[in-house]
């Protein structure tokens, strides 16, 4: 979430930020609730210190009561007893008040207390809607339609001398891609792969791992796939995306929507040192979405579904290193585009496209030649220090001083099954069987083409 200093100290200019994100965030309720809580803890200060001085109190009026009383006993009947006496009197009347005193601010304190945590839930759930900022060098637009797309690279666009089919045809013509057995299954957006296609995706997702472990030098990961609901939260993927996300009805566990969510919360609640970041992980993890879709090209085949498989790339680094390590990241996802043979462009996202929890993503983009598309398959993404303060993460400066927050990066690296459809689609033969990229020969036991059975 954001810095609350941030907010009451430039509340127009984040207003303004928030508006370029194509969001709206109630940063004036929040502005209010936050002088309400200051305005409690003052009060509730002072009658603090109300109550201390009565106690203190207390013990004067009973001190100077039992040295009265004494006196009292000693003193024989007389005018003079009477006066003490009534002198004692009022002394134990005023004892009795001091006594009840801290009580009444006790119960007085207990209102403001109460009003407190009200105030602060609600100030902590309104700061929850409020989105990240995008970084300066993002473009400024409202929606995808103002992402700067750039040349396309990698291999050359492939060519062919017969017209090249989609993977929805190819798929279930080589019996790899079963859509029918998939909504039996399970319903719309579900599918079954079988034999050379399960193998392929496996083969992928080994691929794609060990190089990010033996290249990139990140450390394997392998999460639990239902977490917590503030899992989820810490994120900054709740509660904003609620409606899609799968969830147990019963416990509070919920499918991740992909292993960031997961990875950002290894160390939440945990106090790092700086001689620890980078912390650099890498997870496979099967994904659940229930985003609404409509029928129509968009989502034909298996290019959008409710499960998906992902490699995700995550890094925990000091503020001063992430936009460097974005560009690293960047880089890391490339490498797997060119290892596979990929034609691939690079997309700013703008600011009204980049994601809830995000200062600044690079998309990249892979042509598939038999749908004739520019597919997602990795998004390259920093975080700042939003996710570390939603999830508490913070680390201890080498030099000493002041903890402070991580930033936090996370990249595809890349996603399925967009990268199956882009193999699939760009490396068929006129006879309709598929070349396997050589990169992944070795993990399907030397198998070099997809032939039709």
């Amino acid at each position: 979430m954001l810095d609350i200093n941030l907010i009451r100290e430039k509340p127009e200019w984040v207003k303004e930020q928030v508006a370029k994100r194509n969001n709206d965030a109630p940063i004036d309720e929040i502005l209010a609730d936050d002088d309400r809580r200051r305005e409690i803890l003052r009060e509730v200060e002072a009658l603090r210190q109300k109550r201390n001085s009565a106690s203190k109190e207390i013990g004067r009026f009973m001190g100077n009561l039992k040295k009265k009383e004494a006196e009292l006993k000693r003193m024989a009947d007389g005018p003079e007893a009477d006066a003490l006496r009534a002198e004692v009197e009022t002394l134990a009347t005023q004892a009795e008040e001091a006594k009840n005193a801290p009580r009444k601010i006790g119960e007085q304190i207990a209102v403001f207390d109460e009003e407190l945590r009200e105030v602060e839930a609600r100030l902590h759930d309104n700061l929850l809607w409020v989105p990240n900022l995008a970084h300066e060098s993002v473009p400024v637009g409202p929606d995808e339609e103002h992402n700067i797309f750039h040349e396309p690279q990698g291999a050359p666009e492939p060519q062919f001398d017969f017209e090249p089919k989609p993977h929805w045809d190819l798929g279930p013509a080589l019996n790899i891609i079963d859509f029918e057995r998939g909504v039996k299954l399970s319903g719309s957006r579900f599918y079954v792969l079988r034999g050379a296609g399960a193998r392929l995706q496996r083969a992928l997702i080994q691929f794609m791992l060990n190089t990010h472990l033996e290249q990139h030098g990140f450390t394997e990961i392998y999460p639990p796939f239902m977490v917590r609901s503030h899992v989820f939260e810490g994120a900054g993927q709740l509660p904003k995306f609620y409606d899609n996300i799968y969830r147990d009805a019963e416990e509070d566990l919920m499918w991740l929507g992909t292993a960031e969510i997961a990875l950002t919360n290894l160390h939440r609640d945990e106090i790092l040192d700086e001689a620890d970041l980078p912390l650099k992980y890498v997870a496979y993890t099967p994904c659940w979405r229930r985003e609404k879709m409509s029928a129509g090209k968009d989502v034909r085949g298996i290019k959008r579904g409710h499960q998906f498989d992902k490699v995700e790339m995550y890094q925990f680094v000091h503020p001063d290193e992430s936009y460097k390590v974005l560009e690293d990241m960047k880089q890391y996802a490339q490498d797997i585009c060119d290892a596979l043979g990929f034609r691939y462009r690079f997309v700013d996202l703008a600011t009204g496209d980049v994601g809830f929890a995000m200062t600044k993503t690079y998309d990249i983009e892979v042509w598939a030649a038999g749908c004739g598309e520019w597919l997602e398959v990795s998004s390259i993404s920093n975080a700042e220090d939003f996710q570390a303060r939603r999830s508490n993460i913070k680390y201890r400066p080498a030099e000493g001083g002041k903890l402070r927050y991580p930033h936090t990066l996370n990249a595809s690296g890349l996603a399925l099954p967009r990268v199956m459809i882009a193999i699939m689609e760009n490396n068929q033969q006129a006879d309709g069987s598929i070349v396997v990229p050589e990169v992944l020969r070795p993990y399907m036991g030397g198998l070099e083409l997809i032939e039709p059975n």
